[in-house]
């Protein structure tokens, strides 16, 4: 995710492309070759972040015969065995298109630190920034790009952003569901192919200083690719893939936004779905406020229907239209919660052992892996560590795990780090 720097530096190369004007088409010719070209062969990626580090095993794991789980009650799903929250209940009737890991092993228990990891699947190195998982997504997909930005992050983000890959495969923030980014039309009275010459010859303008280093991650050819993707948001069509006004009612109402329309968490789910479906190739949901040391209950009980309209909505949805198989779902935070409720009817922080959920793709639904003990507070079965998870996730988008990326070092690493391997048992 782009720092407020890289926002507005992209930004500003939307506003500032209306300052210069030039006669010529060879913008346009280029940029409708390329949309004209580019059809959407990858699979897409979508992250729901629940920063602050939400309570997993309130979620996913079943309560039922535990010790000290609180006030937290199982429902049982559409999958004989297998019960998760009884106040997910959209969610519940989707479990047969869901996989959920119950033995997750992470080993940072900071706010910070843990985010960095559980965003970009790697350990922290102090001589490294990592790139985000959903950069990670854009560049190995940089080959297969559209008009629109490859990765976007709805609500802000986590604080992680794409690393030594650099402005390129940042996300582009959306704070609004249901509106389009800041910037993205041309000013008043400037029609689409004014505009469009004007960004032709600033494109020229900043040609000039481009070098002749044939890196793929020259500076000023970095810059030149932000300035042409901003540009070709402006005046493409697919800026309107940012609204959801005109979407059927028969849509919102997965979502449940036909009788709750200003669910923002299922608005952003809802916006997930269609911009995957236009060719982004990541799109990240924050949804944040979970560092609960206290009150955790009556949390519960006022936003988890709103998050089960939100997630049990996009699985029910991507299923009927036919594309879970092409997106993948994964919901991702710093750390879990532990099973014991402190003095302020709260969960502390727990990397020891807590859980996901995963769906669409590759991943073969319907089942609960891994396994804790009685009192949920030490994995007994299956224990999957951060770098499986990633692995998992790439083998679900189709990707080789052991594909390679360099560093500015020169240095190739596999892209879910060294020795990460995917969970078989998850893979259809």
């Amino acid at each position: 995710m782009w720092g407020i720097t890289d926002r507005r530096h992209f930004m500003k190369h939307v506003a500032g492309a209306a300052a210069v004007s030039l006669t010529t088409d060879s913008f346009l010719t280029r940029l409708r070759a390329e949309s004209a070209n580019l059809q959407k062969k990858n699979k897409s990626l979508i992250v729901i972040h629940f920063g602050g580090g939400y309570s997993s095993l309130d979620f996913w794991e079943e309560k039922d015969g535990h010790a000290n789980f609180g006030e937290t009650k199982s429902g049982a799903t559409n999958v004989s065995g297998i019960k998760i929250n009884e106040l997910l209940e959209k969610t519940r009737k989707q479990m047969d298109s869901i996989a959920l890991i119950r033995s997750l092993q992470s080993t940072e228990g900071d706010h910070a630190r843990g985010t960095r990891v559980m965003m970009t699947g790697l350990p922290i190195n102090p001589l490294l920034e990592h790139p985000h998982v959903g950069s990670k997504v854009a560049w190995l997909h940089r080959d297969n790009e559209g008009d629109l930005p490859p990765f976007i992050s709805v609500f802000g983000g986590g604080g992680v952003g794409p690393g030594f890959l650099g402005q390129k495969f940042g996300a582009l923030p959306i704070n609004n569901p249901g509106q389009p980014p800041e910037n993205v039309r041309p000013p008043m009275g400037i029609d689409t192919a004014r505009m469009e010459r004007r960004g032709d010859l600033l494109g020229r303008l900043e040609s000039g200083f481009q070098k002749s280093t044939g890196s793929e991650r020259d500076s000023a050819k970095a810059h030149q690719e932000v300035l042409d993707k901003a540009l070709s948001l402006v005046v493409s069509k697919n800026k309107d893939v940012f609204t959801l006004d005109k979407e059927p009612d028969s849509v919102k109402k997965f979502y449940g936004l036909d009788t709750t329309p200003n669910n923002a968490f299922a608005r952003g789910m809802l916006l997930a779905a269609k911009l995957t479906a236009a060719g982004a190739s990541c799109v990240e949901v924050n949804n944040g406020g979970w560092d609960n040391h206290a009150g955790i209950f009556a949390r519960f009980r006022t936003v988890l229907p709103g998050i089960d309209a939100g997630i049990g909505g996009l699985i029910a949805h991507l299923k009927a239209s036919g594309r879970l198989k092409d997106t993948v779902v994964v919901t991702l935070s710093e750390f879990g919660r532990p099973p014991r409720i402190n003095g302020g009817g709260g969960r502390d922080h727990y990397p020891r052992a807590w859980q996901a959920m995963i769906a669409g793709g590759n991943i073969k639904g319907g089942q609960a892996y891994g396994k804790t003990d009685a009192g949920a507070e030490g994995v007994t079965e299956n224990g999957v560590k951060v770098g499986d998870l990633f692995a998992t996730i790439y083998a679900a988008l189709g990707i080789d795990p052991e594909t390679q990326i360099r560093d500015p070092f020169g240095r190739p690493a596999p892209i879910a780090g060294e020795k990460a391997t995917p969970v078989k048992a998850l893979l259809a």
